[in-house]
């Protein structure tokens, strides 16, 4: 028993008990749960192997996930088949189950979240004509698109990107105000601010929205839908400056 106990919680503390077998190479038996509880009294122990037996259900259902939340949560979510989700009950974060972005990001689609991180892969392109460097065009000065095309590629980028940025940092600071307020209502003689907490998570919704609309206008090209996206976005920008 004193060996039993001894190389159980040695995988489990590796994190290899879910498919780990008998120690005698010709044996291919598993030990079961109950003898595993049977064997080992470390409460410690225990609560490490139920939470690598929830890890191992959790990441053999395809219906299941768990909350994404860069901060930490382990919550775990129903995916429901969309892009996005109902908010985490225990966290209020958004995940997307159809890519590995850590949060949703309508009206971005997942192509487009994916191509924002292509330096990832190290691809390497023109900026002036936007082809692949390689295999042919190694020589930046020799391309033969015009210096004006990237310089108004670059500048678009730019512009996009800086607003993005503005839109996530506008929505840290709902957040910071929103925990601050949380933080206060516990206070004695303090009246009730839910009506404040509520508008803080729809600016925090807002911003983040007006965040992924600069991703998805960077790369639409559609004239025609870009006009009705634009004054959509300018009107939403315009009520959320002003929430």
């Amino acid at each position: 028993q004193p060996c039993w106990r001894e190389y159980l919680t040695t995988r489990i503390e590796q994190n290899m008990v879910v498919n780990c077998t008998c120690p005698i190479s010709e044996c291919r038996a598993r030990p079961t749960t109950a003898f595993i509880y049977s064997i080992v009294s470390s409460q410690e122990i225990i609560a490490k192997y139920e939470k690598a037996l929830l890890r191992c259900y959790v990441e053999c259902c395809s219906n299941l996930t768990w909350c994404t939340n860069p901060q930490g949560c382990d919550q775990i979510l129903l995916k429901d088949g969309l892009g996005y989700g109902a908010a985490c009950s225990k966290c209020s974060w958004i995940s997307c189950f159809n890519c590995n972005f850590p949060e949703a990001h309508y009206p971005a689609s997942c192509s487009h979240m994916s191509r924002m991180t292509c330096a990832k892969c190290n691809h390497g392109f023109c900026w002036r004509c936007l082809k692949p460097w390689r295999p042919n065009h190694k020589d930046y000065y020799n391309c033969s698109a015009m210096v004006s095309k990237a310089a108004w590629q670059e500048k678009r980028f730019q512009d996009y990107n800086e607003r993005c940025t503005f839109h996530h940092h506008a929505r840290e600071f709902a957040t910071g105000l929103r925990n601050s307020i949380s933080s206060i209502r516990e206070m004695p003689k303090i009246r009730n601010l839910t009506f404040v907490l509520d508008a803080c998570k729809v600016l925090e919704q807002a911003r983040k929205v007006l965040a992924y609309s600069c991703v998805y206008s960077y790369y639409n090209q559609d004239t025609e839908s870009m006009d009705i996206v634009k004054q959509q976005t300018e009107s939403l920008e315009l009520l959320t400056n002003a929430l």
